[in-house]
């Protein structure tokens, strides 16, 4: 996947807005929640995950997916190489993201 198409599929989803974040990284936000990173220079992508999701991925995938800065409760965050990683499955994890960050009411529009 490269950038063109991450930013198509995150910029898809509802209510999501874009934003400078910290270390010259483009946040996206829903409702002013950060759910994903993308750190164009490197090619890489952070995501919130589920700590069980991003244990998952790695021991799959490790090429692919590593772990990144972690936060407290149950979610983590997952770094996801670009170059390497399936379209669609990006396209999952980016849209599980986003879930795991918007208000209840809106991520059930997203069918």
């Amino acid at each position: 996947m490269n950038v063109e198409e991450f930013l198509k599929a995150v910029l898809a989803l509802p209510e999501v807005t874009e934003r400078d974040a910290f270390g010259g990284m483009t946040g996206f936000r829903v409702r002013d929640k950060g759910f994903c990173y993308l750190n164009e220079p490197e090619g890489t992508v952070l995501l919130k995950a589920t700590r069980e999701e991003q244990a998952a991925l790695i021991a799959e995938a490790p090429e692919t997916f590593t772990p990144s800065w972690a936060s407290g409760g149950r979610f983590a965050w997952l770094e996801v190489t670009l170059a390497t990683v399936d379209p669609e499955e990006l396209r999952d994890l980016v849209t599980e993201a986003w879930r795991l960050s918007a208000p209840k009411r809106l991520a059930k529009t997203l069918t």
